[in-house]
């Protein structure tokens, strides 16, 4: 398949978008199409992020072999290696192509025309003009437009269950079974009251939980208000933190220090006797891709722990693994995302403790 992408911004930096597609390589037929503003960036950024869009798409239309097709020099240059990537803003985006382009049994990139990218250009422009709010016409503003989702998405309501006496001491709480506080009943009970207001939830909303107690207790709550059934799924389990668990993070930095700083660097490094944060992560997926098949197109209730609904997000997002150390979830914090059946998503809400007040 052939990738052709671009990127822009009005003032470098300035509003900024991108633009992507994807085409069979043998017909010239255009099998995808990517485009997104993304606020105030500059050209670069902007014509990495098309690259890593069009990788993307290449991948989710069943592609083994890609040849990328750009009018940046330097982003052709730089990731066939000619060119050291100097700018540090760069580099996590180089970094995320790498990972994509692994991905394929080849990638080749070319520099050609900007006159020979015409399509992507024009896509390019005009999420930069929506981003610099001119020609906000129907055509512009439509969802469907705008992100390429297409169908009914599986709308997932995220609830983090309320307090513990572990959350109030703030210690590593994972597989340990402990119960909500009485505060913690009265969090749930006003998540649930919320949650039954909305007219689209009733007997027949699915709530699917952990399996921990006090996830377990959370998602009774709801569903006593709702008037629906509980099921559980382990997919949902907090992180394993092992040896550190019941800890609080000084302690747990004091008596591992050295793994402790690699463990917050690094997902891949597990807690001792635990979990990787990319184990979790690989898990949650998993337990996504079951929960959308088996309740596509619907609204359903997950009610869990903070590390496998920021997963959660972080797959909504399309986002690294940083988000898990600057996203904050409140205790019985409502989030929303929405995962379309072509592969598409949209975070809605996230954090909201309106409820608590």
């Amino acid at each position: 398949m052939v990738v052709e992408a671009d990127g822009g911004s009005r003032g470098n930096p300035g509003p900024a978008g991108y633009g992507a597609v994807v085409r069979d390589a043998a017909t010239g037929a255009v099998l995808a199409e990517r485009q997104e503003g993304l606020g105030v960036a500059t050209n670069n950024f902007a014509e990495y992020s098309g690259l890593i869009a069009g990788l993307r798409a290449a991948a989710e239309a069943g592609a083994t072999e890609v040849d990328v097709r750009m009018d940046s020099k330097l982003v052709v240059e730089q990731m066939s290696g000619r060119w050291k990537i100097k700018h540090e803003a760069l580099k996590p985006l180089a970094e995320q192509a790498r990972q994509l382009a692994a991905g394929f049994a080849a990638v080749r990139y070319e520099w050609i025309p900007r006159a020979e990218n015409a399509h992507a250009d024009r896509l390019a422009n005009e999420a930069m003009d929506t981003q610099a709010g001119k020609g906000a016409g129907p055509e512009r503003t439509t969802p469907q437009k705008w992100t390429g989702a297409q169908g009914t998405p599986t709308r997932m309501m995220l609830l983090r269950h309320g307090q513990t006496a572990m959350s109030v001491d703030r210690r590593y709480s994972g597989r340990g079974d402990v119960p909500l506080t009485e505060h913690g009943l009265q969090q749930a009970a006003a998540a649930a009251k919320r949650l039954a207001a909305l007219p689209d939830l009733g007997t027949d909303t699915a709530i699917v939980t952990s399996p921990l107690t006090r996830a377990k207790q959370t998602a009774q709550s709801v569903a006593d208000a709702l008037g629906a059934r509980v099921e559980t799924h382990p997919g949902l389990l907090e992180t394993d933190f092992g040896e550190w668990e019941g800890l609080t993070f000084t302690e747990a930095a004091q008596r591992d220090p050295e793994l402790h700083g690699r463990w917050l660097r690094d997902p891949s490094v597990p807690a001792p006797g635990g979990e990787s944060f990319d184990e979790v992560h690989q898990r949650v997926r998993r337990t996504l891709d079951e929960l959308v098949e088996s309740h596509a197109g619907r609204t359903i209730i997950v009610v869990s722990h903070v590390t496998p609904i920021k997963s959660l997000l972080r797959l909504g997002l399309d986002a690294g693994p940083s988000l898990l150390f600057r996203l904050h979830l409140d205790l019985a914090s409502l989030s929303i995302v929405e995962f379309y059946p072509d592969g598409n998503a949209s975070v809605r809400l996230v954090n909201d403790i309106s409820h608590l007040a």
